[in-house]
């Protein structure tokens, strides 16, 4: 179970470096100017969280794999997925599309 956890949270620092640099990249060729500052600001954030998701996501598969698998750190390791999924997925979202009552649900995940 723990290398499943480790596997998936490699697979998010990927993404995560893959979308930061995108963001700091390629995200301008989407966008106009007018919503460029704004949508790089929400990108950066998500990136940020995306981040700090994975980085608990490896504590926890580190966890798992030192200690008995306990029920309490799978559904950490869920929650912190759907909380990852959630914050930085409606960021991201957002920043792309502009729909920003994305917002309201963006601290669901946090």
């Amino acid at each position: 179970m723990s290398s499943r956890w480790l596997f998936i949270a490699a697979i998010l620092g990927f993404l995560a470096v893959l979308l930061g640099a995108f963001g700091a990249h390629g995200i301008k060729l989407l966008l106009n100017v007018d919503d460029y500052l704004k949508a790089q600001n929400w990108w950066k954030t998500a990136v940020l969280y995306h981040f700090v998701h994975t980085f608990l996501l490896l504590f926890i598969a580190q966890l798992m794999r030192d200690t008995i698998h306990l029920k309490w750190l799978i559904y950490s390791a869920r929650f912190t997925l759907w909380g990852l999924c959630i914050f930085s997925g409606s960021l991201y979202v957002m920043s792309l599309t502009g729909i920003l009552w994305l917002g309201a649900i963006t601290p669901i995940g946090g």
